[in-house]
């Protein structure tokens, strides 16, 4: 399934740079653009080129001011589509592990949670396992401050 990711101009007329399953540097394109649309599936715009910097996560819609909504329309410089599993066996597990190694205490979530530290009895994470699909941490509660794109693999260490 490839994914559609579209730039506009404040106009929304006649100029738009489409997008399709992600993107390793969009400097060149996005310095006249205002504006994106997101079809089919979610993606994640990064700050730097080659899928680096601050990540923002873009569900399927139109961002009609994007400089306001992420305050650096300028500076989007890569995009990575999300895809999601279509079948309806596949189960998305996310493990989390109090030691490293994927070692020690583990609590697996299997839905999203507003605030790991009150949905987990954990004295610290330092590391994980995304399984299924990927997933998005925030660094706040209540899916806020900056994110973090898991794709599923193991992440044995707090720095992976």
């Amino acid at each position: 399934i490839a994914d559609h990711f579209f730039m506009k101009t404040r106009a929304s007329w006649g100029h738009c740079y489409e997008c399709s399953n992600g993107h390793l540097d969009l400097w060149f394109y996005v310095k006249q653009y205002n504006s994106i649309q997101v079809e089919k599936c979610s993606g994640i715009i990064y700050k730097n080129h080659n899928y680096s910097g601050h990540q923002y996560f873009l569900k399927r819609g139109d961002y009609p001011d994007s400089q306001k909504s992420f305050s650096l329309c300028n500076s989007i410089r890569s995009y990575h589509v999300i895809l999601q599993e279509s079948s309806a066996w596949s189960v998305s597990q996310f493990q989390l592990y109090e030691k490293e190694e994927l070692q020690g205490q583990m609590l697996e979530l299997t839905d999203d949670c507003p605030a790991v530290p009150g949905c987990i009895h954990l004295p610290e994470i330092c590391s994980l396992n995304a399984l299924g699909h990927s997933w998005i941490l925030y660094e706040m509660p209540n899916l806020r401050g900056q994110q973090y794109l898991l794709k599923p693999r193991e992440y044995r260490r707090f720095l992976d």
